[in-house]
């Protein structure tokens, strides 16, 4: 207690088992008049003494050997001087994707335990795997908040389920909901970085309207960042504060600004392709004594990745410049990560600010494929292996807002350097093993310390307690508290621990059927039988038994190189059986082996059941998992306009935008359907004469030729994606035919939205028009109607048969 009780200045802390705290029972004088009465104030809650403020930074998609800190040839200053200052490691852990490391970031549980087996995206109706963090694992950000803490989240949320994301909410699951008084930043996996769907607090914002081209949410980002910790600290400068700041980069896409494209461009770094580069980061490493001096690399995969030296010049310069732009932006990410710090610094508050920067949430990306991709929503559909002459057709554009940009998949293995594999691979170091730099001027005295202790993304909420002195709650809004699973890593911050086996003995890792269980230095590795951009065959049918078993023993063989389960099978067999034991006790079970298949699984959105949809007013911002999904299905649009005297244009109904989705829209006058099949096709159906004055309506009528997604279920592909027929109406007369040859089988451009009236963000043809291109007809009703296609028992016992045959070959 600081102050007379009673006082309006008094303050305390509170034991913090319940949360909120109850209120205090009053403790001054009511008499019948006020005047012979005593006034009493509760104290208000302030966090222990000299707690510290919490800078907590998680970068995406960037494995061990991306930062200059840890090996790399891309510039991170930033990280760079938090180690120099701090301690520096080398061996914490993700769990190979995005939403479940986050998750279990900032709740210390693990992902299963926390409802993200897989990213919200893929969610399905199973407790470790329906991407909702239930009531009894308060996060990090609701437990500071009630102890006194100033809380905030900038950046990446890919912790709201995907159908919670609109203005219906609930908005429980949004970061203001979770116990981060202010949010800025986007909740999907990713965000178009010049034009993004972004959100502060839970309604959108679009700062960049009017500076397209010149602004860029990374910047944007950090002086919102600034501007918070600037206005915390001038309102109440003894109030601590803890941000999560998790930036976009380098997540697909990449999208740094120009001056940085051309600083990276003009360093020559990659030119002599990914295997050099990944030697270069190797020697880099082993100088900085963060690998051991005997490591050796595993073998390049040349049936998977084709050697430099055996791609087409053309190739190679395609490839230089995906990387260039890749190594911009994450160069630009640190760069703005120091605004932030230097910030705390400008104020007189960076020595007693903890700074935890964790480089990635998994290892580098291989989404883009071995050739890389303009646009990752095309990978999403099944179309990995965009030829090198079409993605030619982007050059210019790399990076810019004319693409949803990736890199080729060789530099992202030479990326996760010294290990192999990539984000998704739950089982291989270069999937699973980050890198992190700590420093906190007030109690780090070991500058510049190396720390080697097996540490787990669960690790960081008990150790925030810790070094707080704030207890881990046991009931909050009246509901017990799960344990917190992970282990306080605060001990490695004194130098006398630098060399103290790790205390946290053994993690178990699955992420899509494949698997990995830690143990005391012991590594059971499930052999990676997907890369990640095989993501659309047939999945795994047992991925619990159905799998080559390797034995590593990391104590001795730092980066997995060294198979050793054949000298010892009953260290196989013992660790299996504890691998069964973690995934019963972290919900990990049914395991399922599916990608692709689980994006359209169907979960609880607001369309979930409906078939008919009436929409009697312009609206926009409705996102992709909340909206009708007029994918694998039959659907007629059906609109009421009037047109007035003049003519009219404008948007009737958009989902999705330029990298992928469809249009309904009037350009000079005539009405228009199209779909725009991934950036690298556009269909159009375009009515012959422009709409007379008056009133009129306008439809579009799809027949699907499938079976529909409901094939999925049994491991099967071939109802999605299939044909159908178009026809565009108007006032019930055809104007116009074709066939859809394809159709786009998983999703549309996911930050973008459903709008009707006008176009957010990015529009599906830019010849056509430029958004927000409003509809200057009177709307008067929209009506879509699907017929979703339904499994007969004939085709069940197909798709049954094939699926059992398909076991059998296995």
């Amino acid at each position: 207690m600081i102050g007379e009780l009673g006082s309006p200045s008094a303050t305390t802390t509170i034991p913090g088992q319940q949360l909120p705290a109850p209120d205090p029972k009053f403790g001054g004088v009511i008499k019948d008049d006020a005047l012979q009465s005593t006034p009493w104030w509760a104290p208000r809650i302030v966090p222990p003494k000299e707690a510290p403020n919490i800078l907590l930074i998680i970068t995406d998609d960037a494995g061990f050997g991306v930062p200059s800190t840890f090996g790399g040839v891309i510039p991170t200053p930033t990280m760079d001087d938090i180690a120099n200052e701090g301690l520096r490691y080398t061996r914490v852990f993700s769990t190979a994707l995005c939403s479940p490391t986050r998750a279990a970031l900032i709740t210390g549980r693990n992902h299963h335990s926390a409802g993200f087996g897989v990213i919200s995206e893929q969610s399905t109706g199973f407790p470790g795997y329906n991407s909702i963090i239930a009531e009894d694992k308060a996060t990090i950000g609701r437990i500071l908040l009630d102890n006194g803490y100033a809380t905030s989240w900038f950046g990446k949320d890919h912790n709201t389920p995907a159908f919670a994301a609109s203005q219906v909410g609930p908005f429980d699951q949004w970061p203001t909901g979770m116990g981060f008084e202010y949010f800025y930043g986007f909740v999907g996996g990713d965000a178009n970085q010049w034009q993004p769907n972004l959100f502060r607090n839970t309604t959108q914002i679009y700062p960049f309207k009017g500076q397209e081209g010149s602004w860029n949410l990374v910047t944007a980002m950090a002086d919102d960042a600034i501007d918070y910790i600037s206005r915390i600290h001038q309102t109440q400068p003894d109030k601590p504060i803890f941000i999560k700041y998790a930036p976009g980069a380098t997540h697909a896409p990449h999208h740094p600004t120009k001056e940085w494209v051309d600083k990276i461009s003009a360093m020559h770094l990659f030119d002599d392709g990914y295997e050099k580069l990944r030697e270069r980061i190797f020697e880099n490493q082993k100088k900085l004594g963060i690998v051991p001096q005997d490591a050796k690399l595993t073998p390049w995969p040349k049936d998977l990745l084709k050697p430099w030296d055996e791609l087409t010049p053309e190739a190679k310069k395609l490839f230089i410049r995906q990387v260039e732009v890749f190594a911009a932006y994450a160069a630009y990410s640190d760069y703005e990560i120091g605004r932030v710090i230097q910030a705390f610094e400008d104020l007189g508050r960076l020595d007693n600010t903890l700074v935890i920067y964790i480089n990635g949430d998994n290892g580098t990306s291989a989404e883009g494929g071995p050739l890389g991709t303009p646009n990752e929503v095309a990978f999403f559909n099944g179309l990995n292996e965009i030829p090198v002459d079409v993605q030619m057709k982007f050059y210019d554009v790399w990076g810019t807002e004319q693409t949803y940009n990736h890199m080729a998949a060789g530099w992202s293995w030479a990326f996760d350097t010294p290990f192999d594999w990539f984000k998704q691979n739950a089982s291989r170091l270069g999937g699973i093993n980050q890198n992190m730099v700590v420093s906190w001027p007030a109690r780090i005295k070991d500058k510049g310390g190396l720390r080697e202790q097996f540490l787990h993304v669960i690790d960081v909420v008990p150790t925030l307690l810790e070094v707080t002195g704030i207890n881990a709650p046991e009931m909050v809004d009246g509901i017990k508290q799960a344990p917190i699973e992970g282990t306080s890593f605060a001990y490695t911050f004194d130098a006398e621990n630098a060399k103290t086996a790790s205390r946290h003995k053994t993690q178990y890792f699955e992420m899509m059927g494949q698997w990995a269980l830690y143990d005391e230095g012991w590594l059971l590795s499930t052999k990676v039988n997907r890369a990640p951009w095989q993501a659309f065959g047939p999945a795994n049918p047992d991925p619990l038994n159905n799998q080559v078993f390797q034995l590593y023993d990391l104590s001795n063989d730092f980066n997995q190189a060294t198979d050793i389960a054949a000298e010892h099978p009953e260290k196989v067999a013992e660790m299996r059986e504890k691998f069964v034991a973690e995934a019963k006790k972290y919900q990990v079970f049914p395991l399922d082996a599916s990608v692709a298949a689980r994006i359209v699984a169907p979960r609880p959105n607001i369309t979930a059941g409906r078939s008919e949809f009436v929409y009697t007013r312009p609206m926009v911002g409705l996102p992709q998992g909340d909206s009708p999904l007029l994918l694998n299905t039959s659907y007629s649009i059906t609109a009421d306009i009037e047109v007035p005297e003049g003519g009219a244009e404008g948007m009737i109904l958009t989902s999705g935008g330029r990298f992928g989705g469809y249009g309904f829209y009037l350009v000079g006058g005539k009405p228009v359907f199209l779909w725009n099949m991934v950036d690298l096709e556009r269909l159009k159906w375009e009515g012959p004469d422009a709409l007379s004055p008056g009133r009129h309506t306008v439809e579009f009528d799809f027949v699907y030729d499938g079976l529909g997604s409901g094939t999925l279920a049994y491991n099967n592909f071939s109802g999605v994606g299939r044909p159908g027929i178009g026809t565009l109406k108007v006032d019930g007369k055809v104007v116009a035919t074709k066939k859809m040859e394809k159709t786009l089988p998983m999703i549309l451009q996911w930050d973008e939205s459903f709008d009707i009236g006008s176009d957010t963000l990015t529009g599906v043809n830019d010849a056509d028009y430029k958004p927000p291109f409003p509809l200057t007809a009177k709307f008067e009703k929209l009506t879509i109607k699907m017929d979703r296609p339904q499994l007969t028992p004939e085709d069940i016992a197909k798709l049954e048969d094939a699926q059992k045959a398909g076991a059998d070959a296995k």
